[in-house]
């Protein structure tokens, strides 16, 4: 049986759950036969994206790209879910150490030289549906469950991936109703490659890095920086950086009453209240 941990010296949101601290182990790095396995460990809180995994992401991502062994990555979640976004509850710990910014490192993934494939088991909402996004394959657990769901927070899109993904009509969809979608939903939108049963997924993403560590490096190189130059061309550079376009500068400024609303509730009575009010109208959340 596994030990519970000891939680009487974390703090606590408003309604008295209590969330871990940073920790060196949020992010985990092994490597074995030409494939590193990167798995964010943060699973009592759906491994949710702070300062330090962000930080940790990044030098596990050195790690594989200074190791000439490494041909292939695999990026998963700890527990039951891949990840359940950014994590709103990171303000409780301060955290001044030095870390790159999330996007430049999920841009990173994305022009990552060696082939990276993100085995999605249970929610991968929010910054956590766009990681995946970024990676260049995405095999999917029957049980898993993505979407963009921020917009219900009152927050804009952390990485403008989505639109690249799919089509114009499913981008809206995804992007503007803020819905959580299933597996299978989210294979025929084009945000995942690949369906299969849960005892069946880490042999899914084992066997599909295995396939890509066996190639020819060199092509295998070319020809994932030829389909993202394809991309790039069709401007996605310039849409993930749709912070820096000044014609968009009334918009990112304008403050949105009803997403601070909620986030004073989220802030003033805590996680359930603020879910409750958040997901109004929508039958499932993460």
């Amino acid at each position: 049986m596994t030990s519970q941990p000891d939680t009487s010296n974390w703090k606590k949101t408003p309604d008295g759950i209590a969330i871990p601290p940073p920790s060196p182990d949020d992010v985990l790095y092994e490597a074995a036969d030409g494939v590193a396995r990167i798995t964010l460990n943060r699973p009592l809180v759906l491994n949710a994206i702070n300062r330090n995994v962000t930080r940790l992401l990044d030098a596990a991502f050195d790690q594989a790209k200074a190791d000439d062994d490494v041909r292939a990555v695999i990026l998963t979640g700890a527990g039951r879910a891949f990840s359940a976004g950014g994590d709103l509850w990171a303000s409780l710990y301060t955290d001044d150490a030095p870390a790159p910014d999330s996007l430049d490192v999920q841009m990173r993934i994305w022009s990552f030289p060696k082939p990276v494939i993100a085995s999605v088991r249970g929610h991968a909402v929010g910054q956590g549906c766009e990681l995946a996004g970024v990676c260049d394959f995405t095999v999917a657990s029957e049980n898993a469950r993505l979407g963009e769901i921020q917009i219900r927070h009152g927050f804009g899109v952390p990485v403008l991936i989505t639109p690249f993904l799919t089509t114009q009509k499913l981008a809206k969809e995804v992007l503007l109703l803020g819905e959580v979608i299933t597996a299978e939903d989210a294979h025929r939108m084009g945000l995942v490659n690949r369906v299969v049963p849960d005892d069946q997924l880490d042999e899914a993403a084992d066997e599909m890095a295995r396939k890509l560590a066996a190639l020819p490096p060199t092509v295998v190189r070319m020809n994932k920086r030829l389909v993202n130059m394809v991309y790039e061309q069709m401007g996605l550079i310039d849409a993930v950086r749709y912070r820096d376009n000044e014609t968009l500068r009334e918009l990112l400024e304008a403050e949105d009453s009803v997403g601070a609303g909620r986030q004073r509730i989220r802030e003033e009575q805590g996680w359930a209240a603020f879910k409750r009010e958040r997901d109004q109208g929508y039958e499932e959340s993460e």
